[in-house]
């Protein structure tokens, strides 16, 4: 018999205490573009050896990463995680572990969480880092939150730059907390002035480096305007390996830093899990989201960890906390901080030079085909690219050929005609010369 506690009585009565008429109101801010109007067409009852069947044979129908030549980026990244990463975070005592509010018997979770904040701290050369939240995009949504907490502004810039994903979430964050987004129209590898917004009502302005389109920008100058008119600069990773070869949102003078760590440690996973790297100014403390792991003493003298900073709405009213984010992706960072600590200093700033040097061949290639044209003028590992056509089906076409091409702007902002032959290549460690053969052949051959 299936377990069903509330009566037809008890969801009316729960349904009129809300105020609303029907479950289906509680969808409501769904858009019916992604709600389904039936169940999925999947057979109701399986044994598990049918199920694994018919789940192997859905999966057959991708193309996987791994077996293609492969040059999607777009804010995920494949990299090579070692071996080492996997079979350590699949330990028992870090698999199962939960949240370490008992000190006493979590010492290990909070001593690589100190270890990972530290790691953050240093790569985006701010003062304190975060224990992480959930990914990039609400690590830059709760950056503008806590912009408006220590502003006392309600309206945030930003920039055209930013990937479109992270600018969303931020508008719907914004659009229940009564923020005002200003949110600039795409330029791709163009100019901005992003100073001539900023007014007496913003609280801070965002921008992404490398940006959306790969562009590598220095931000020092807007971080001026910003400080000189009340606001501050949040600046937003979403290529963290970049920090291994690019000038630091830091040392720009950045006040709040929000980033996506996935490339570290974490496998692409159709896009998540991932994790949200955050990292800030001391003096913002009180206003940071998400929890802070302190080192500290116990009262042998003998050094430990706690919980320091958690002014989350677990733990306090809900009107006053910080954040409504309730928990940390621990694994992910956890990932993120072994495979950080296998290549130590030396070896992210190998690795980010291969990952240039790829991107580079590879846009040497390419820019020597007929109608092609590159659109930076820097970049670390992405570019943008100018096709003689519409750049959907041309990356549709190679597919097919198994060529996983590049993601073409259009599918990002549909309807402008002008991105419509744009499309957003990236180059990392794992791209061999044959793969650039490959996609060079490819290209010249659909484009002829």
């Amino acid at each position: 018999m299936r377990y069903l506690p509330l009566t037809p009585h008890d969801r009316r009565a729960m349904l009129a205490a809300i105020g609303v008429r029907s479950i289906d109101d509680l969808f409501a801010e769904v858009p019916p573009a992604a709600r389904l109007a039936e169940l999925p067409d999947l057979p109701r009852a399986m044994g598990e050896i049918e199920v694994e069947r018919r789940l192997s044979q859905m999966a057959a129908k991708n193309l996987a990463a791994g077996a293609a030549p492969f040059f999607l980026g777009g804010g995920v990244y494949r990299h090579h995680v070692p071996a080492a990463v996997d079979y350590l975070i699949q330990r028992g005592e870090f698999l199962t572990s939960y949240t370490p509010y008992q000190p006493e018997i979590a010492q290990g979770t909070l001593q690589y969480l100190f270890e990972f904040q530290t790691q953050v701290a240093v790569l985006t050369a701010m003062e304190i880092a975060n224990a992480s939240l959930y990914d990039g995009a609400t690590a830059c949504a709760e950056a503008v939150m806590m912009a408006g907490r220590i502003t006392r502004r309600k309206k945030a810039v930003v920039s055209g730059g930013l990937h479109p994903h992270y600018r969303e979430v931020c508008e719907t964050y914004a659009r229940f907390a009564g923020f005002a987004v200003a949110a600039q129209a795409p330029t791709p590898c163009g100019a901005e002035d992003l100073e001539r917004h900023i007014d007496g009502e913003t609280a801070c302005v965002v921008v992404q480096n490398p940006d959306f389109y790969g562009e590598l920008r220095d931000y020092s100058d807007l971080a001026r305007a910003c400080h000189d008119r009340g606001a501050l600069l949040v600046v937003v990773v979403t290529e963290i390996i970049s920090l291994g070869a690019v000038r630091p949102p830091g040392a720009m003078d950045a006040d709040i830093v929000a980033a996506e760590g996935q490339s570290l440690g974490n496998m692409m996973n159709f896009g998540g899990p991932h994790l949200g790297l955050f990292a800030t100014r001391e003096r913002f403390v009180r206003q940071m989201p998400g929890r802070l792991v302190g080192e500290t003493v116990d009262a042998d003298g003998r050094r430990g960890w706690v919980l320091t900073l958690s002014a989350r709405e677990q733990h306090i009213r809900r009107e006053k906390a910080t954040s409504n984010v309730c928990t940390n992706a621990g694994l992910c960072a956890l990932a993120f901080t072994i495979h950080l600590a296998l290549l130590g200093e030396a070896g992210l700033v190998r690795l980010a030079q291969l990952n240039h040097a790829a991107a580079v061949a590879l846009a040497d290639r390419l820019a020597s085909l007929p109608g092609v044209r590159i659109l930076n003028r820097s970049f670390f590992n992405e570019f943008t690219m100018a096709l003689p056509r519409p750049a959907g089906p041309v990356v549709e076409t190679l597919a097919a050929a198994g060529i996983l091409a590049g993601i073409p702007l259009s599918r990002f902002y549909p309807g402008r005609a002008e991105l419509a032959p744009l499309m957003l290549v990236a180059a990392t460690e794992t791209v061999t010369e044959e793969d650039m053969k490959r996609l060079e052949a490819g290209l010249a051959r659909v484009l002829s």
